[in-house]
């Protein structure tokens, strides 16, 4: 059977014949129909000294399916997603691997490293996992862990990368499977120590994605995976496209550097010296997005000198500002009254964070098993890689995994 776009194919349990599963939707109950056995526990037990068979990677799947609907239904529902199967490898700072149509390439580059006959494929996101089934009746396995990036091919197993991450189980969270597919989202954006806004970028890191990112991994332990970006700052503005100074950067980079640093980073004299020219009485304002927003910016400077524990005399100002209702950390009874209605229609982040914020469920992910994000991609600001592999979304000038996406989602999500 010819793998292809339309129509996803899942691996069958051994002895069986090929299942053909129209996108991927409840495909392992008609594998349980066929009398698997397979057991509603082992979510929790795939980890050290793992089972790897193709039953319980069905199980996984069926799980995390049901667990994305439940997801889709209590928020945003779903928005299309170019109907290609795809996924990517690279968590933390490995080298990015992209897998589609039997063919492993580097995502950033484009270039190809192997190459299968495949007759059918089981990809399984959330233990980031993908089994290929060749026309010779070998296996090919694909399996990324916390210590490396392992490839098996018949009797052979060798390890593609080798660089340590954790990788935390969400254990006893409702949707710990949607949790691990968004933390893997978020790794694999990460490129040689720097949070880009996606894998694909050849963009330097913004510090509104970057801080975001950076609460997740604190969150699951893998700050260490860019703390040395955050002590090479030295620029208190991230110089967007179009080279606008950006108001909300000055707090943005202050909580960066409390996360690995203190007061003394060279960075934190240039934000306090760069914060007169944006004062206005007791709170800054200044261009984020081409326009002012004197709440959000206000608000992320407190957050900011609080962290570093550094004086802070300014006000959430008493003026309405949409961009007031994407900031949720803190300061929400100041900023209620300010947070007017916001476009988001366009940004899915700016959905989840508003969400977050204001407790609504309006915030929408992928239709597919992966990616669960996506960004604007710009045809001037992306690897060729992307082109190569994934013209499709090029077309439709979407970017996917997106970092900022995936962690206001997570960090909506995580209870």
């Amino acid at each position: 059977m010819q793998v292809d776009g339309s129509q996803d194919h899942i691996l069958s349990p051994p002895g069986k014949a090929p299942l053909l599963l129209v996108n991927s939707r409840r495909g392992w109950l008609r594998s349980a129909a066929l009398g698997l056995g397979l057991r509603a526990s082992c979510r929790h037990a795939y980890g050290a000294g793992r089972d790897d068979s193709i039953g319980t990677l069905h199980t996984i799947l069926g799980q995390y399916q049901s667990q994305l609907d439940e997801v889709r239904r209590q928020n945003g529902g779903s928005r299309s997603l170019p109907a290609v199967r795809w996924f990517v490898f690279g968590r933390g700072n490995r080298r990015k691997l992209l897998y589609r149509d039997g063919r492993l390439s580097d995502a950033r580059t484009g270039e190809l490293l192997r190459h299968w006959d495949v007759v059918d494929e089981l990809i399984v996101p959330p233990v980031a996992t993908i089994l290929l089934m060749l026309r010779s009746g070998d296996r090919v396995r694909i399996v990324e862990e916390e210590q490396s990036l392992w490839l098996t091919e018949g009797p052979r197993r060798e390890t593609l990368c080798a660089q340590p991450v954790k990788l935390p189980s969400f254990a006893g969270q409702s949707a710990d499977l949607v949790l691990k597919t968004l933390h893997h989202e978020i790794l694999v954006n990460l490129v040689q120590g720097r949070p880009l806004p996606n894998l694909f970028s050849p963009t330097q890191p913004r510090y509104r994605e970057a801080t975001m990112v950076a609460m997740v991994l604190k969150t699951t332990g893998n700050l260490d995976l860019i703390r040395d970006w955050i002590l090479g700052l030295r620029e208190p503005f991230d110089s967007a496209p179009g080279g606008e100074r950006q108001a909300d950067n000055l707090g943005q980079v202050l909580y960066l550097v409390s996360l690995v640093s203190d007061r003394n980073h060279p960075v934190v004299n240039r934000v306090l010296e760069a914060i007169p020219e944006l004062r206005r009485d007791n709170y800054i304002v200044g261009m984020t997005d081409s326009a002012e927003h004197p709440v959000y910016q206000t608000a992320w400077l407190k957050f900011g000198l609080r962290a570093l524990g550094l004086e802070d005399p300014f006000q959430v100002p008493a003026v309405a500002d949409p961009y007031g209702s994407l900031f949720w950390i803190d300061f929400r009874d100041a900023i209620h009254n300010q947070a007017t209605d916001l476009e988001k229609a366009t940004n899915p982040a700016m959905a989840w964070a508003s969400d977050h914020a204001q407790n609504t469920h309006t915030g929408a992910l992928g239709d597919r098993d992966f990616p669960l994000t996506w960004g604007p991609a710009e045809a001037a600001n992306i690897v060729p890689g992307f082109k190569l592999s994934l013209p499709e979304y090029e077309k439709k000038k979407r970017a996917a995994p997106n970092s900022w996406h995936a962690a206001e989602m997570f960090l909506r999500l995580l209870k």
